[in-house]
C-alpha cells in the first residue's frame, strides 16, 4: 500500500453515523447478504475467528438448511483465532486487515471512498466513551428505516446499550505497564503479549493485553441472556461473550482496533517512557514468534483477499504499521495522562531510589510459589466465594527480604492465580480481593477482575489442553509492597475473595482447580 490510512476514534467523527461508520454499514449489509459458504461473508469472516453452528442456527444468523463452508476452506480459514498465545495480537491485526480489505471491494463498488476508508477503534477508557457508540445500538438506520446491519440483540452486557458503565471498575491498562512481551509464565508475568505458545485456538494462560481489557469488555457487551435462557447445558450467551460468535457483532471490530492500537501504543507511547532493557516495549525477535506457527510444522495463518483467494502471513510482517499501510489518529492509551512504568514508582515507594528506573527488573525471570489453597471453589449466584492461601515461610522471607532497601537485588513482582478454570459460562466476570486471613473484608485489596471469555471451549475434553480450562494470573505486587511497609508480610494465610459482577447462573458450573501465589525473582 502506498498511502497510509488512518484509523480514528470512532466517538470522534462528529456523528454518531458519519461517514466511516456509514460506509461501514453499507459494506457489512453487503457482505451479509452472502451465503456461509462465501469465503467473503459476513459469516464466514466470523468463522474465521470461531463457529459454533447451532449457537448461530438458534439465533437465525444462519438457516440449518444452509451448506457449511466445504472441507478445503474449513482447513484453511476456518476456527483460526488465537487466544492464550504469543500470537494473539499479530493474529488478530493480520484478521482486520483482511477484513478491511473486502469491506473496501464493497465500498468501491457502491462508488464510496474505498481508498481513503478505515475501520474506527472504539476507546472505552476515554471520557464520554464507556458506552456503546449509537449507531451500534438502534436497528435502524439514520433515516429511521429498519435493517441497521449493525445492531445485533444479543448484546445483554452492561456495555451492551446506551447506559454508561465505569469500566475502571472492571478492567484497566496496566498490562501497558509491563516492559516485557512474553514474560517467563508459570505463576507469574505472561507479558503483555502473551505466553510462548504454537497453534493455540483455546486454553492455557492469557497475556497481559489479552486478559484485560481484552477478554473484559467482551463479557461486557455480551453478557448473557436475561430471562435465563439455556443452550446446551450452560447459559445463553450474547454473541461477544464467546470466542465462536463473537466476531458475529460488527461492534467486535472496533473493540480489536482499540486492541491493536493499545499494541502500537505499547511499542511507541510515550517515547520516552523508562527502559531497562533495549528489548523493553519491543516484540520478540525469537524465530517461532516471527515465522508463525507454521515454521513450527503446524497450521498457518491465512486470510481471504476480497476474490476469496488465501492471504498467508505471520507475525513478522505484522511488526510495523508503517509497513502496512496504516496507523490511529491518537496513541494515548486512555483519556488520562500516559501510562507510566510502574517499577521505578513501586522501588521508590519501597526505598530503593538507587535503584529506581528499572535497574535489574529485566533478570527477573524465575518463579516461586510462595502458596496455595489446600482445595478449589465453584462460584456461582451472587455471593462472594472465598478460599485460603497458606504460604510457605521459607519463600515469603524471600519475597519480603527483596523488598528490603539494602538488598542488591530488585524487588519480586508477585502474581494470584487462578489455575485450571472450567465451566459453560464464557459471560462470567468477577472481582478478586485479597487480605490476611482473619481479617477485616471491608480492609481487602482488590487484586484485579477476571472474565471467563473462552472457558466454555477451553473446558472442553477434546480440546487442545484436555479441557483443563483457563488460567488468570493477576498481579498483586502493590498489595505485597502495601502489606510489606505496613509491618512486613507476616501472613501465615491470606484469605482471597471472589464477588461476582452479577449472578453467575448454576447451569454454568465455574470451578476453580486451585487458588495459589507465585514470587517472579532473579
Amino acid at each position: 500500500m502506498s498511502d497510509t490510512r488512518t484509523r480514528q476514534n470512532v466517538f470522534d467523527l462528529g456523528d454518531p453515523w458519519a461517514a466511516p461508520i456509514l460506509w461501514y454499514a453499507r459494506a457489512v449489509k453487503a457482505m451479509k447478504a452472502r451465503p456461509l459458504a462465501e469465503p467473503t461473508s459476513w459469516n464466514f469472516f466470523g468463522a474465521i475467528h470461531g463457529i459454533w453452528r447451532d449457537l448461530w442456527d438458534h439465533y437465525g444468523l444462519t438457516d440449518p438448511a444452509e451448506p457449511d463452508p466445504d472441507a478445503t476452506l474449513t482447513r484453511t480459514f476456518l476456527n483460526q483465532c488465537q487466544h492464550q498465545s504469543w500470537y494473539f495480537l499479530p493474529w488478530h491485526r493480520g484478521y482486520l486487515l483482511a477484513l478491511e480489505e473486502v469491506l473496501r471491494a464493497e465500498i468501491k463498488a457502491q462508488n464510496g471512498p474505498h481508498e481513503s476508508w478505515a475501520l474506527p477503534y472504539w476507546n472505552y477508557f476515554g471520557e464520554g466513551q464507556n458506552l456503546l457508540p449509537p449507531a451500534f445500538h438502534s436497528p435502524d438506520w439514520p433515516d429511521g428505516t429498519g435493517d441497521n446491519p449493525l445492531f445485533v440483540a444479543q448484546r445483554w452486557g452492561v456495555m451492551g446499550g446506551q447506559t454508561p458503565f465505569d469500566v475502571g471498575s472492571a478492567t484497566d491498562l496496566k498490562p501497558m505497564q509491563d516492559p516485557v512481551y512474553t514474560g517467563p509464565g508459570g505463576g507469574v508475568s505472561t507479558g503483555f503479549g502473551g505466553p510462548s505458545t504454537g497453534f493455540n485456538w483455546n486454553g492455557g494462560n492469557n497475556g497481559g493485553c489479552e486478559s484485560a481489557p481484552h477478554n473484559t469488555v467482551h463479557g461486557l457487551v455480551g453478557g448473557r441472556d436475561p430471562d435465563g435462557g439455556l443452550f446446551q447445558g450452560g447459559p445463553l450467551l450474547g454473541l461477544m461473550s464467546t470466542p465462536i460468535s463473537a466476531a458475529l457483532d460488527p461492534v467486535f471490530y472496533l473493540h480489536h482496533c482499540n486492541i491493536d492500537r493499545l499494541w502500537e501504543s505499547w511499542n511507541r507511547f510515550p517515547a520516552d517512557k523508562p527502559k531497562a532493557d533495549l528489548s523493553d516495549f519491543t516484540n520478540p525477535n525469537n524465530l517461532d514468534w516471527l515465522d508463525g506457527p507454521e515454521s513450527l510444522g503446524q497450521r498457518g495463518f491465512a486470510m481471504p483477499k476480497p476474490d476469496g483467494s488465501p492471504w498467508p502471513y505471520t507475525p513478522k510482517m505484522m511488526r510495523k504499521l508503517a509497513d502496512l499501510g496504516y496507523d490511529y489518529d491518537d496513541l494515548t492509551p486512555g483519556a488520562a495522562a500516559p501510562v507510566l512504568v510502574a517499577a521505578e514508582t513501586r522501588m521508590r515507594t519501597l526505598g530503593m531510589a538507587e535503584r529506581a528506573g528499572g535497574a535489574g527488573m529485566a533478570d527477573r525471570n524465575k518463579s516461586e510459589m510462595v502458596g496455595a489453597s489446600d482445595e478449589g471453589l465453584s462460584l456461582s449466584g451472587s455471593a462472594a466465594q472465598r478460599t485460603t492461601v497458606r504460604t510457605d515461610p521459607a519463600a515469603r522471607a524471600r519475597m519480603a527480604d527483596s523488598r528490603d532497601p539494602g538488598t542488591r537485588s530488585a524487588p519480586d513482582r508477585v502474581f494470584l492465580n487462578l489455575e485450571n478454570i472450567t465451566g459453560l459460562d464464557d459471560a462470567t466476570l468477577f472481582h478478586v480481593f485479597l487480605g490476611p486471613a482473619g481479617g477485616d473484608e471491608a480492609a481487602q485489596h482488590k487484586a484485579g477482575t477476571v472474565s471467563l471469555f473462552g472457558v466454555r471451549q477451553a473446558s472442553a475434553p477434546d480440546a487442545e489442553h484436555a479441557g483443563s480450562g483457563l488460567n488468570a494470573a493477576l498481579e498483586i505486587t502493590e498489595i505485597v509492597d502495601l502489606l510489606h511497609l505496613q509491618g512486613g508480610f507476616t501472613a501465615e494465610a491470606l484469605s482471597v475473595r471472589l464477588v461476582p459482577l452479577d449472578p453467575v447462573p448454576e447451569a454454568g458450573r465455574i470451578h476453580i482447580g486451585r487458588v495459589s501465589i507465585h514470587r517472579q525473582h532473579e
